[in-house]
């Protein structure tokens, strides 16, 4: 996939061009499905496929007050825009000179102008340019000046109705619900960051853990307990993952992410991991003896190795 940061890194012959604009925060099984019509009418055409998206969520300019938290950032949104298989993206800055920009200049510069649109994929409640002024009827006007048809897209539903949305993955990893955001997304739920030197308690219990850095990449889920793949290199490892604020002893007052792998012992300080979340185990509990946290820690161990098929380390007879 092609990357283009600016409006003027894009090459004069690059178009013509089939595009799509949005946030694509999640890349969940709703955008993908854009992505696939959007690479279907490319074919057809004979054109590019791009996605057309910003560096942040608008709001957080706009109304950073009312911003969500968002699923991914945004080298994890690129790499999952990258696996969709589209051409290329689009990732403007989306700072207070973009925002002033109006509906009609931004077609003119950017879809007319930069990539040469032919056609171009919204949804029906799409909006655009300062102000949020322009939506569909005036994108199909330009679209005529322009010469680029506009197809309105669908929203993908689940059994029940309930839209598939970027809200509706972030509701589901707030109450810990990361298998089903998974299904959703398609893909299993991660996080990542470098991981740092803890206070070693896992350690002194027989249960080490890699602490990821504070303000790590990708939304994380509620505090308790998951089983999840530790992705270290390209190379994942079961691993028992541990989110909160550790109850249990005194004196830790930030939320942390702690992955503790089974059957591994390995010096991975200074690396940057990712924690690819598979189902929740337990809630967080504060323990009223060291004991009772390491019988509970080996109850998780087993529930972990019950969900990743891994079965218990064999120890090498004496």
């Amino acid at each position: 996939m092609d990357l283009f940061e600016s409006v003027d890194a894009v090459p004069e012959d690059f178009g013509p061009v089939a595009v799509t604009i949005g946030k694509f925060d999640g890349v969940h099984g709703g955008h993908r499905a854009v992505l696939a019509q959007l690479q279907q009418i490319a074919a057809e055409r004979g054109l590019r496929s791009v996605v057309v998206t910003f560096d942040r969520n608008p709001m957080s300019l706009l109304n950073p007050e009312a911003c969500p938290q968002p699923l991914l950032s945004k080298q994890q949104k690129l790499e999952r825009l990258g696996s969709t298989g589209v051409d290329a993206t689009l990732m403007l800055t989306f700072d207070r000179a973009l925002s002033d920009v109006s509906a009609e200049d931004f077609v003119t510069t950017v879809l007319a102008g930069a990539l040469e649109t032919h056609v171009i994929l919204v949804g029906a409640d799409f909006r655009f340019g300062a102000k949020g002024a322009g939506d569909v009827k005036l994108l199909r006007s330009l679209g005529e000046s322009h010469g680029f048809d506009v197809v309105v897209v669908d929203d993908i539903e689940l059994e029940g109705g309930r839209r598939i949305s970027s809200t509706f993955v972030r509701e589901l990893l707030t109450d810990g619900h990361v298998a089903e955001a998974g299904r959703i997304l398609t893909a299993l739920h991660a996080v990542r960051g470098i991981v740092v030197l803890g206070q070693q308690r896992g350690r002194e219990l027989g249960y080490p853990t890699a602490n990821l850095e504070p303000n790590s990449e990708g939304f994380i889920p509620a505090d308790g307990v998951y089983a999840a793949w530790l992705v270290i290199d390209g190379t994942p490892f079961a691993a028992a993952v541990s989110i909160g604020n550790n109850p249990t002893f005194q004196g830790v007052a930030e939320k942390q992410v702690e992955a503790h792998a089974l059957d591994q012992d390995f010096d991975i300080y200074g690396k940057r991991v990712e924690i690819e979340f598979v189902e929740y185990v337990r809630g967080m509990v504060k323990f009223s003896t060291i004991d009772a946290l390491v019988e509970q820690m080996c109850l998780d161990e087993l529930a972990v190795r019950e969900i990743l098929g891994v079965p218990a380390k064999v120890m090498p007879q004496k």
